[in-house]
């Protein structure tokens, strides 16, 4: 089953830099007023963040080979690992609703390239419901497309990663491209500066960084899911230096999709889809199918990678009697694509960073206890064997809970909750102070929680400290065991 290389691994991350998702949030720092230079600011610290953090995460799964929620059992103990899975199954069936719809705007795209007069296909819908008839139409035929692919065993899906990394990155250089030759070259691009000016610029850069890290916060949690599958341990640490260039790329993508859009047709268009719906000639047309097909691939890709797959191996962990990753994934595809409407979350740039702060502030939490506790607590010394017994060491003093980890989640993400009430529902008053601490909401979380973690296990240390394996030791007693 050890069948990823360190290749594979930047395959994995072309694959998924390149996508519509990743244009949307660098165009979205534009929308909300930071100039080119600062929103490039955000994306370069928001990415080394997730770097270091999907890394380290991930070192952990090759070298154990086990899934996400196996590891949690070490750090939350064997019971209350659940409830952090069921945190990463509701946040993951929501991002599979958002890549469907992405999914959705490159077959609409698609047909409109085909098939112009699909413009005009009368809307019964009224204007609350975020979304028409026609583009109703295309999320179907996307949501039927996708199907077959979550039949496929995920561990021989790198060839269609592989696929993605190529096609992608050329439509999206192509688009880049003739941006910058409409618009009559970089400097009319990079003219715009920040609409806003002292502490609301703070405070918007502060949130632009936010959402830069909650965008793949997900794989912060849960990169062993794909991690365990790799052949040597240190595998995992090329994706130090590829993530931070290519997501830049990427975002920077955005930034220059906005700003040129704002150039060539008068308002900021950050999805770019948008920007190829406006191609109608003959030429111009056959260019958006092939930019929307390739759209399309990294879309089904990424949905499946960074989402459905998450979701399958927690949802078949919770119920391992009734449900195989197939049947799991089939779930997702469902409650994802129908259950939490996509479509509100991506009516405007706002939403979506308003969403993407929001779900961060309980995976910070969850990715901070899991890496200090394997690499400062344990001090990378744990027995896999033991994961897998419920009466084991990881059972911990009471209830399978690891008390500590339970404390520092909760002071991680506690007193970010008033301002994430603020975010969501703008008529409910809170303080200056809590909506700045909200906006601090993954760095808050995520120091917070493994700090306290540390320190309580220091204070109050857990049997299981001392008792462990280094991963050379702990591969023999698994060897023993079966």
């Amino acid at each position: 089953m050890q069948t990823w290389n360190t290749r594979d691994f930047v395959f994995y991350w072309i694959s998924d830099a390149f996508a519509v998702s990743n244009w949307r949030i660098g165009s979205s720092l534009i929308a909300i007023g930071l100039s080119w230079k600062l929103a490039l600011v955000a994306v370069v610290i928001g990415n080394m963040v997730t770097a270091f953090v999907v890394t380290y995460n991930g070192v952990i799964g090759a070298r154990l080979h086990i899934p996400f929620p196996v590891q949690a059992r070490s750090a939350f103990g064997f019971y209350f690992a659940y409830v952090m899975v069921i945190f990463r199954i509701i946040i993951s069936v929501f991002w599979y609703g958002i890549g469907t719809y992405t999914g959705a705007e490159c077959i609409q795209s698609m047909i409109f390239a085909i098939w112009p007069r699909f413009r005009n296909v009368p809307n019964h819908l009224p204007a609350s419901a975020n979304i028409t008839t026609g583009f109703m139409i295309c999320y179907f035929i996307y949501w039927v497309v996708v199907l077959p692919f979550h039949y496929i065993p995920h561990h021989k899906l790198h060839l269609f990663f592989m696929l993605k990394a190529i096609v992608s990155p050329i439509a999206g250089f192509a688009l880049i491209g003739w941006i910058v030759r409409s618009t009559g070259g970089g400097n009319a691009v990079f003219a715009y500066g920040n609409e806003y000016h002292g502490p609301k610029l703070g405070w918007a850069f502060m949130s632009g960084v936010n959402a830069m890290i909650g965008n793949f916060a997900t794989l912060g949690v849960n990169m062993n899911d794909f991690a365990r599958y790799s052949k040597k341990p240190n595998s995992p640490y090329v994706q130090l230096i590829v993530i931070p260039i290519v997501f830049i790329i990427m975002m920077l993508f955005g930034i220059i999709g906005a700003n040129g859009s704002r150039i060539l047709y008068g308002e900021v268009l950050w999805d770019p889809l948008l920007i190829i719906d406006h191609w109608t000639s003959r030429g111009g047309r056959a260019a958006a199918f092939f930019c929307a097909l390739a759209f399309l691939i990294a879309s089904i890709a990424i949905n499946i990678s960074a989402n459905s797959i998450s979701v399958a191996v927690d949802l078949t962990t919770l119920f391992p009697k009734y449900l195989n990753l197939r049947r799991a994934q089939y779930i997702c595809a469902i409650l994802g694509a129908w259950a939490m409407t996509p479509w509100n979350i991506l009516a405007s740039a706002e939403s979506l960073l308003t969403f993407m702060d929001g779900y961060s502030i309980w995976l910070a939490p969850i990715s901070g206890i899991l890496i200090s506790d394997y690499w400062i607590v344990h001090r990378q010394r744990v027995s896999v064997p033991e994961m897998y017994r419920h009466h084991g060491i990881y059972a911990y003093e009471k209830y399978g809970t690891n008390w500590r980890a339970a404390v520092a989640f909760v002071i991680g993400f506690v007193p970010l909750l008033p301002g994430f009430a603020q975010a969501v529902t703008s008529s409910i008053n809170v303080s200056e102070g809590a909506t700045d601490l909200y906006s601090l909401g993954y760095f808050y979380g995520f120091i917070v929680s493994s700090g306290l973690y540390v320190l309580l296990s220091r204070i109050w240390p857990p049997k299981s400290q001392y008792t462990g394996f280094t991963i050379d030791e702990s591969l023999k007693e698994v060897a023993l065991d079966f």
